[in-house]
């Protein structure tokens, strides 16, 4: 099952997400296509490979899930990104480092006592780092506290992000205004995104941002966007230190729209939010002040995360970057992303038997590299540790190799993790018939030349980007059907 904050928190990431967002396996791959003229002539995986014509290098193996017997391979030892496919080593990093009962907690205190309705001292909204907190939590803790009578307080509005390190975006080789390259911190809001829409008017445009969820639209002034009368470039950004100023161009806007864009002040973002929706209540609170160290005090109010279980299993589902990257940093307790992905890192290698290179938790950093087999030996060793019920459990359901494929003996479910960037796509996962043998496979595809080439204009949207990602999920969709067929 997927939780309310699951579903909006897919619908929140999935806005303005890049045009390569991950799908299931269940599509057929297209008559004529050189998958399936391959398919029916039952190549090997390299044949395979060479008829997908992806150009640059694919890393992929099959293997015997309990003894990790290798079945077919190619160059399965070549290192390549993988791109979304690392938030499955995160999800089994997270399981054991903060275990399945773990909670984000986002709290509202008191640093004195409430006489009258009134806090004798500072009030203080602080996170733990919840990546699913949106406005209709910060709603809901405002609506708490003016059911417990609260009005205001006689000294500070304060706010602590503390609880992670603040880190600008996850990765400088996106362009700045991606959503789902945002930055983080301790204290997260609608996944560090502002939603601007614009309407053509006469004489101009109108233009608004705010900080929107299901039941509360407040206005978010700490972000301001504003129409540039220009052809390019689509966007400008510019960071002040509290607030975050962008212009767009005008020949872009057509009648009207709307887009998520990233903030790279997190906790400001969510500190105005809170304040404007404890006006609405009649809460009467000065303006918030950012503090180092998390303060004392009673609990008025809190909302809580689901379980880790649940939202690692939306994580998967959605393939949301800011997730994986608070749960791999909350589960090293590194103050810098570099830092806390060579823990994660270390950790696969020393506890699953996997080397590669991780520099970060959600794969969106392009110099992440680990093979097919270092992949597929991870996902085989996680069997024998004590996360693999609740890791299975979180995986994504990908679906069945089309029904009537020869030799298939019954029902074949597939699950796993797929994960995509510019000319990169990867696959891993499991193979589980009825009955039979059941497979672990890891398929790595990237063209890293023509990637790299890319200008910064062109990483959104980039030129023959669909047709190569077209290809390589054909290649997958094959891979998997051969593989169902032949071992499982």
């Amino acid at each position: 099952m997927i939780s309310r904050r699951g579903v909006l928190g897919g619908l929140l990431a999935g806005v303005a997400a890049p045009v390569w967002a991950d799908v299931p396996l269940r599509p057929k791959p297209r008559p004529g296509s050189p998958a399936a003229r391959h398919r029916a002539a039952g190549p090997d995986a390299a044949a395979s490979v060479a008829a997908a014509n992806l150009g640059g290098e694919t890393s992929l193996v099959v293997v015997d899930a309990r003894s990790g017997q290798v079945l077919e391979a190619v160059s399965p030892d070549a290192v390549l990104p993988p791109a979304s496919t690392a938030k499955a080593i995160t999800a089994l990093f997270a399981l054991e480092r903060l275990g399945t009962g773990h909670r984000f907690v986002t709290q509202v205190l008191a640093t004195g006592p409430v006489t009258g309705g009134i806090v004798q001292g500072d009030l203080v909204l602080a996170g733990s780092g919840d990546p699913l907190l949106d406005t209709d939590d910060l709603g809901d803790l405002a609506a708490a506290l003016k059911q417990a009578g609260v009005r205001g307080c006689t000294k500070r509005y304060l706010v602590w992000d503390g609880a992670l390190p603040e880190i600008e975006e996850i990765s400088t080789d996106q362009p700045d205004y991606v959503g789902y390259n945002p930055a983080i911190s301790g204290l997260n809001l609608n996944f560090n995104r502002v939603y601007f829409e614009w309407k053509r008017q006469k004489g101009g445009w109108g233009t608004s941002v705010d900080a929107r969820g299901e039941r509360f639209v407040p206005p978010v002034s700490m972000a301001r966007v504003s129409v540039a009368d220009r052809e390019t470039p689509l966007f400008t950004y510019r960071k002040g230190r509290e607030t975050e100023e962008w212009t767009v161009a005008a020949s872009a806007l057509g009648k009207g729209g709307s887009r998520w864009l990233p903030v790279r002040h997190p906790g400001r973002y969510a500190a105005e939010v809170f304040h404007v929706l404890a006006r609405a209540q009649g809460i009467d609170l000065p303006a918030p002040a950012m503090v180092g160290q998390r303060p004392a005090g009673q609990v008025l109010a809190q909302v809580g995360s689901d379980p880790l279980p649940d939202v690692l299993r939306g994580m998967l589902r959605h393939s949301t970057n800011l997730t994986a990257e608070v749960m791999g940093l909350s589960s090293s307790g590194a103050g810098r992303l570099s830092a806390s992905g060579a823990a994660m890192t270390d950790w696969a290698a020393e506890r699953l038997g996997a080397r590669g290179r991780f520099v970060d938790h959600s794969g969106l950093g392009a110099e992440s590299r680990i093979s097919a087999l270092e992949f597929a030996r991870a996902l085989v060793a996680a069997q024998s540790t004590p996360m693999e019920q609740t890791f299975k459990a979180v995986l994504r359901d990908l679906g069945a190799p089309e029904e009537g494929e020869e030799g298939l003996g019954g029902p074949v479910k597939v699950i796993g993790k797929t994960g995509t960037l510019n000319f990169a796509s990867t696959l891993v996962g499991y193979i589980q018939p009825a009955s039979g043998r059941e497979l672990v496979f890891a398929i790595l595809s990237a063209d890293t030349k023509r990637r790299d080439g890319l200008s910064m204009a062109e990483r959104e949207s980039p030129p023959g980007g669909k047709a190569w990602l077209r290809r390589a999920r054909e290649l997958q969709r094959d891979l998997i059907a051969r593989w169902a067929g032949l071992y499982a």
